[in-house]
């Protein structure tokens, strides 16, 4: 092999080992996927879809209303939607749903998802926890009925885009 052929096949392998290095260095620290299991978030996220979710956002800022995370717990991961923060008081009355005493704008749930959102509180969240619900209220398991409220250190990142099926790629809020 000629001097000329080896710096070009060393150049080669140099930029395949970066470009593996930075796949892994970003998927390590700052994007992953996860899939959405069962109907809980429907009509936004559908059972079997795959999303992309960002890991380093919540080191920058604290999470917020409205936003899809990802929740690692022992045993599975969830994806909800955050409905209330730390020292919020949360109530569903006549399936409106109050945080601190003012009815919420949740323009994001069909009118099946809105009817079927029960009577509920009023609970006030923990420090350092967050009320999640799915959107597909009558049947998700969330912190009304199961998962009770998350800490800070179980959400794991906040969803970003559906990346599978190609047909549904778009933003996730």
């Amino acid at each position: 092999m000629s001097e000329e052929a080896k710096n070009e096949w060393w150049e080669w392998m140099k930029a395949i080992i970066i470009a593996i290095l930075l796949a892994f260095l970003l998927r390590t620290f700052f994007f992953a996927t996860s899939i959405v299991e069962g109907v809980s978030m429907n009509p936004t996220l559908e059972s079997g879809e795959r999303v992309m979710f960002n890991k380093i956002i919540y080191y920058l800022e604290e999470p917020s209303y409205g936003e899809i995370v990802i929740i690692h717990r022992p045993v599975k991961s969830y994806v909800k939607r955050i409905i209330a923060l730390p020292n919020d008081i949360v109530e569903v009355r006549d399936h409106k749903l109050y945080i601190n005493g003012q009815e919420q704008d949740e323009s994001y749930l069909d009118e099946s998802s809105i009817q079927g959102t029960t009577n509920y509180g009023p609970v006030k969240v923990p420090e350092d926890h967050y009320f999640v619900m799915g959107d597909n209220r009558s049947i998700s398991k969330d912190s009304r009925n199961g998962l009770g409220f998350i800490e800070e250190s179980e959400i794991i990142g906040r969803s970003e885009l559906v990346i599978y099926p190609f047909n549904e790629w778009g933003m996730t809020r």
